[in-house]
């Protein structure tokens, strides 16, 4: 049995669930954010010294309730969504709750879903909870990356615009983007063209990640999927190739020295997967921008052509049946 905990209507879940259970192996999704109001969790231990009694029920998307220490994989992708309160518990106005109580239903049913997971799920995270909070810190995962040999953008974390004018000097051409970001539209990665023309005090508010560009107009997506990996490469000549992919894109054949060096800084990292942008420099050599332990991959199936559902659907199912081997051994 494979878990897949993410949000509701989640497209890449649910199309993954579809290829495993089209290959007869059962896939069941876990919806992080409709725990509240939908009875179905529930975790009993009864006192015995190792735990042998615990016994934990998780709801499914489809109704139904699964025991996640029957599992051989879950899929960590989605875990921090709000819950979507029901009518009777909001009041039919929507004003039912307060903040402090909205807080309450969202903190608990988080905290209860994950750590009923953690203490009766006991076969191969993809990826494990820890390492997917670690390596989400952009700052964390770009010196693992410098660290293991991949070239990476010179760098400044600050709230200080005395400091973004001295590395704007030394580097000449610098973008910005968040160090996190937040909920809602996309905040894409902009120039910085002089800083001493915005006021200090907005510098100031939050900390942002400053970089120098990395000419050319090579960006590829890779996809590492375990020792597998599928890329895509896409030519514009914007700074963020996101907001517009009526560009060229294509299959991209991951170099074989290009892909140890990925999965070494991903099993730094603590993941067995990962989605990467990297960026090639004219003369070819790639440039680690960062990488996402859960990343979007389905929009690119029917831009290049790339089965990447089947691709990961594969992958769970291998990385399910060795989990169920060792278990049984």
């Amino acid at each position: 049995m494979i878990l897949a905990l993410s949000f509701h209507d989640d497209l890449h879940a649910i199309a993954v669930q579809h290829a495993v259970r089209a290959r007869g192996e059962e896939f069941h999704i876990l919806e992080c954010d409709a725990v509240s109001g939908k009875p179905g969790l529930t975790w009993h231990l009864s006192g015995m010294p190792d735990g042998s009694d615990a016994s934990a029920a998780v709801p499914t998307s489809e109704g139904r309730t699964v025991p996640p220490a029957q599992a051989e994989l879950l899929w960590w992708r989605r875990a921090r969504a709000d819950q979507q309160l029901t009518m009777s518990a909001a009041g039919s106005d929507g004003a039912g709750l307060g903040a402090q109580q909205v807080s309450l239903v969202n903190n608990d049913c988080r905290g209860a879903l994950g750590g009923i997971l953690a203490a009766s799920f006991h076969g191969e995270w993809i990826s494990p909870p820890e390492a997917t909070d670690r390596a989400s810190d952009k700052v964390y995962q770009l010196w693992v990356a410098r660290q293991a040999g991949f070239r990476v953008p010179r760098t400044l974390i600050t709230q200080s615009r005395d400091e973004v004018v001295d590395f704007t000097r030394e580097i000449g051409q610098v973008i910005v983007k968040p160090v996190v970001g937040a909920r809602g539209p996309s905040l894409y990665t902009r120039w910085i063209e002089d800083p001493q023309a915005l006021p200090a005090e907005s510098f100031a508010v939050c900390p942002a990640t400053y970089q120098e560009y990395v000419p050319g107009r090579h960006h590829i997506r890779l996809n590492c999927f375990g020792e597998r990996m599928f890329a895509a490469l896409i030519e514009t000549e914007e700074l963020d190739w996101r907001p517009d992919l009526n560009v060229p894109i294509t299959r991209w054949p991951v170099p074989p020295d290009l892909a140890r060096l990925v999965r070494t800084v991903l099993d730094r990292l603590g993941l067995p997967m990962g989605i990467i942008d990297l960026k090639l420099t004219p003369g070819g050599e790639p440039v680690w921008l960062e990488v996402n332990p859960q990343g979007q991959f389905l929009f690119l199936e029917p831009l290049t052509g790339e089965p990447l559902t089947e691709h990961f659907a594969d992958y769970l199912i291998t990385t399910a049946a060795t989990a169920n081997g060792e278990r049984r051994r």
